[in-house]
């Protein structure tokens, strides 16, 4: 037996539609297996809070092994896991192909399936998983105002902490009524030009985020594939990408929106549009978790092949020569982090590639958690293990002193902001797309 592999991690379809994968002590055998093999490990205590909620677990009791931690207490471990999948991906020694077969953001997955199907879930977490469903009712002109002083209200925010769980010191992102498809004008005029690396058109898929919560990032995408001549659309039609759902253990609701999404992206798709999308989870959404969830779903395959982030487009549009590096602004000094759903889609730093090509820019890259994880750092209950998580991350952004503090997880960044505290009043905070812009002068 390996004690390791050296070997590139594979990965295993997730077998959501057996009826085993539900069953409650066949989870609990497995919880015990790969729980016992990480207690043997430890590699991963500093990753997230999960491992070190495991490993007090089986410190703790009389055995101070796994056998002796109680079944009621494994779901704690469970809630601590938000899918940033950077162990899978960053750390463990024992993934596929390795014989023990270790998958532990899939087994954390498999078990808030099984808390979600035996009605264990809060109205909490499914209010704050509909995020497209929130965003339709929160932008409308008449009501987003209130909305967004609501969120900004002290008073407010404390009856939200009691009643609904949403921690009051968390800063939240405000809507806006102007929504990015209801006022995104794309241009696809241009000429058709393919590369060796990109398709030369573009397909635009909003995510809820930059269509109800920050409009301008979309925008900014635009701007960029006007500037470089890429003609581009956005997708006629789209629900959320689903990872909100995934992340709450509901694969009923992943597959219906899945069912909206994938039959209008596929027909991009074999169109020859690259589809891309601003937001991380998004992209990763469509690149690994619905091809895992459906591996023989043709379309499916389809978009996961024409998935693409904006970074990773044009850099590849730049390996191309078909990329404008006439840049006309300096961005100085630029604080940037990388989000783990970024990370783990295997593709280097092609933010930080682009960002380095204008001149008079110096860039800091932060490749660490920041700790917020969508819904995960909003919460009551979490609230401060996110900003614990995040104090490294909040403190090497700050270290240069830097004009701009950017992510390419618009979440990450707000957060980011709040843990630097007072300290960030000099600080411009922007998305990366944003950044380009600004350095086209545009």
């Amino acid at each position: 037996m390996r004690e390791g592999s050296l070997e590139a991690p594979t990965r295993h379809p997730i077998d959501w539609k057996n009826p085993e994968y539900f069953d409650g002590p066949k989870l609990e055998h497995e919880l015990e297996r790969v729980y016992d093999i990480c207690h043997g490990c430890r590699r991963c205590v500093s990753l997230c809070n999960a491992f070190p909620t495991l490993f007090d677990l089986v410190d703790n009791n009389d055995t101070m092994e796994v056998e002796g931690v109680a079944k009621s207490d494994f779901g704690k471990v469970v809630d601590q896991c938000y899918l940033c999948d950077l162990c899978y991906m960053t750390k463990c020694p024992y993934v596929p192909p390795h014989e023990w077969n270790v998958d532990f953001p899939h087994l954390m997955l498999r078990a808030k399936a099984v808390k979600f199907r035996n009605g264990e879930t809060t109205f909490r977490d499914k209010l704050l998983s509909s995020t497209d469903a929130v965003g339709k009712l929160a932008s409308i002109p008449v009501v987003v105002q209130a909305v967004n002083a609501a969120n900004r209200t002290p008073a407010i925010r404390k009856a939200m902490d009691k009643v609904l769980g949403v921690h009051a010191d968390r800063v939240l992102p405000e809507y806006d009524s102007a929504k990015f498809r209801s006022t995104a004008k794309p241009d696809a005029s241009f000429p058709v030009r393919d590369g060796a690396n990109t398709p030369g058109k573009v397909a635009i898929f909003s995510t809820c985020y930059v269509n109800y919560n920050e409009p301008g990032i979309g925008h900014d995408l635009i701007a960029l594939l006007a500037h470089n001549r890429v003609p581009h659309v956005v997708v006629e039609k789209e629900n959320c990408c689903g990872m909100p759902k995934l992340e709450l253990g509901d694969l009923d609701a992943v597959e219906k929106l899945k069912n909206g999404n994938i039959p209008v992206l596929a027909k991009l798709a074999r169109a020859g549009y690259a589809i891309v999308t601003a937001v991380p989870s998004c992209t990763l959404m469509f690149k690994q978790e619905l091809p895992l969830m459906f591996p023989d779903d043709a379309d499916v395959q389809a978009v996961k092949a024409a998935m693409f982030d904006p970074f990773e487009y044009f850099v590849l549009r730049h390996r191309d020569g078909l990329l404008d590096t006439g840049f006309k602004v300096p961005l100085g000094k630029v604080s940037y982090h990388i989000p783990c759903h970024l990370r783990v889609q295997n593709m280097g730093q092609k933010t930080r590639e682009l960002l380095e090509m204008v001149p008079g820019t110096k860039v800091t890259t932060v490749e660490r958690c920041s700790g917020h994880d969508g819904t995960w750092g909003v919460k009551s209950e979490y609230f401060k293990d996110s900003m614990k998580i995040g104090k490294p991350v909040f403190k090497a952004m700050a270290a240069p002193q830097p004009d701009w503090v950017s992510s390419d997880c618009a979440i990450a960044g707000r957060h980011i902001v709040q843990g630097i505290g007072e300290a960030a009043s000099g600080m411009r905070k922007e998305h990366p797309l944003t950044l380009m812009r600004v350095a086209y002068g545009l």
